[in-house]
């Protein structure tokens, strides 16, 4: 008998951050100037990160990019699939304006679009597709970052947004119907697919990058955390930031925007 997916996914969560959490930390340096650049990049964990990043590599070269490029064609059924979990995001972030946009979407391209083949709800009602997650939702209720991690198969991460890509394990509607209805094999490939869809995102993005940096993990460990930055200045604020306080900030956050549309 298979086990349960809740039970097959805490296994494998659960695995995956006993692993990362019993690893060699990195030694801190004991010269001033190498110790200040040490604490700057957040990254105690480097050496473990490395190797989970080495193992990522060599299953992303052989596998998963290769099987992404063949994907393309299916991202519009997988966006509609996360639109839910989307939505329940948006209503944890008191962001009533999106969660409307994102229920619209869901009822229409689920509905006109086919179970979100065509994107109906984009291109005949202005209705774009904006993404979120528990990560986010945490950062707006105040929770810290963390340190710079690395998890096996998920990639580039942190303690906070690890916590919301389990959340988004456990509670996301379309998998709890699907694993309620004793489909675990869809929940499974519906996982699976999200993870290809979100390769196929940055397919030409991270080729560009691999090809030109000298150090790629250090390359990718700045940019997935200005990008992170970036969704949170731009999408969700502190629940204790004043108005005043926004507009200062939306210069910066513009600007980063900038540079990290430049980058992809």
């Amino acid at each position: 008998m298979p086990l349960p997916v809740s039970v097959a996914r805490a296994t494998l969560l659960a695995a995956v951050f006993s692993v990362s959490l019993l690893a060699g930390c990195a030694t801190p340096p004991t010269d001033p100037e190498e110790r200040k650049d040490f604490d700057a990049t957040n990254d105690p964990l480097e050496p473990t990160n490395r190797f989970f990043f080495g193992f990522n590599q060599t299953l992303d070269h052989g596998f998963i990019r290769p099987v992404a490029i063949a994907y393309r064609d299916v991202h519009n059924v997988v966006v509609n699939l996360r639109e839910p979990w989307v939505f329940i995001n948006d209503a944890l972030q008191a962001d009533a304006d999106h969660a409307g946009i994102t229920f619209g979407r869901f009822f229409i391209n689920t509905t006109i679009g086919v179970l979100g083949i065509f994107d109906v709800a984009g291109s005949a009602f202005n209705l774009p597709h904006r993404d979120n997650d528990a990560g986010l939702t945490l950062a707006r209720w105040g929770v810290p970052d963390g340190p710079y991690l690395v998890l096996p198969l998920l990639g580039p991460s942190n303690p906070r947004d690890a916590v919301g890509t389990a959340a988004g394990f456990f509670l996301d509607p379309i998998d709890l119907y699907l694993g309620h209805h004793d489909l675990q094999a869809a929940v499974w490939a519906q996982s699976g697919v999200e993870a290809l869809d979100l390769r196929t995102n940055y397919l030409d993005t991270l080729d560009n990058l691999e090809r030109t940096s000298l150090d790629f993990y250090s390359t990718l460990r700045s940019i997935t955390r200005q990008h992170r930055q970036d969704e949170i200045n731009n999408r969700v604020k502190p629940l204790d930031v004043a108005p005043d306080q926004k507009q200062s900030a939306a210069p910066d956050a513009s600007g980063t925007q900038a540079a990290a549309d430049g980058r992809q």
